[in-house]
C-alpha cells in the first residue's frame, strides 16, 4: 500500500500543498495522504500518524526531501523508522526509493547533500547579518509576537485558551504565555 505525506511549512502555503496532495493521490495513487501544514522543527502528528499506518511491505511517498526532515540525522532518523516497520520510503523529485540498495545509498548521498546547502546558507546569513550591523544597517528582527500583547490580554479575558489564542493571532503558544505570565 502507498501512504503519501504532504506538508507545507506555514498555513498560507495552501497551493504547495495542493500540489502534493494532487501529486500523491492522482499521480502516485496513495491510498491513503497523511497532510500538515507546520514547521519541520515543531511536532509532527501526521508524520508520526503515518509511519505508524506502515505495515510490512507498505511505502511511505513523500514529493520532496525537505518536506520529510530538517536534517540528514533527522531524515536518516526517520528513514529508520519507516524501514523498522518493514516499509520503504519513496521521494519523488528527486526519484529516490530505499526498497532498493541504491536507491538507499542516494538517500543517504541525497541528506548529506541537502544538509549541506542548510549549513552553507546558514552560515552567508550570518556573514550578511555581521555585516549589515558593522555597517549600522541591521536592528535586528523585531518582535512580532510582544506587539499582540494587548490582543492575547483581550482574548484570554474573553476566555479563550493559550492554544487557540496562538493560533488565531499566528504566534507561538509560548509567546502567549510569556505574555500572560512574565519571563520567569
Amino acid at each position: 500500500m502507498k501512504i503519501g505525506y504532504a506538508r507545507t511549512s506555514t498555513l498560507k502555503q495552501e497551493a504547495g500543498l495542493a500540489a502534493q496532495l494532487r501529486t500523491l493521490l492522482e499521480r502516485e495513487g496513495c491510498e491513503e495522504v497523511f497532510q500538515e501544514q507546520v514547521s519541520s522543527v515543531e511536532q509532527r502528528a501526521q508524520l508520526e500518524a503515518a509511519i505508524r499506518c506502515l505495515r510490512q511491505g507498505d511505502r511511505l511517498v513523500v514529493t520532496k526531501l525537505d518536506r520529510f526532515a530538517r536534517s540528514i540525522e533527522h531524515a536518516i532518523c526517520l528513514e529508520r523508522r519507516v524501514a523498522e516497520r518493514g516499509a520503504s520510503l519513496q521521494i519523488l523529485d528527486p526519484s529516490i526509493d530505499t526498497s532498493t540498495p541504491v536507491g538507499r545509498l542516494l538517500f543517504g548521498m541525497l541528506a548529506a547533500v541537502a544538509q549541506f546547502e542548510r549549513e552553507i546558507m546558514l552560515e552567508r546569513q550570518r556573514e550578511g547579518v555581521e555585516r549589515a550591523q558593522a555597517e549600522g544597517r541591521y536592528r535586528g528582527r523585531q518582535p512580532t509576537a510582544r506587539r499582540k500583547a494587548n490582543q492575547v490580554r483581550q482574548l484570554q479575558a474573553e476566555g479563550i485558551g493559550p492554544t487557540e489564542i496562538a493560533q488565531r493571532l499566528e504566534i507561538s503558544r509560548a509567546s502567549v504565555w510569556r505574555i500572560l505570565h512574565g519571563d520567569r
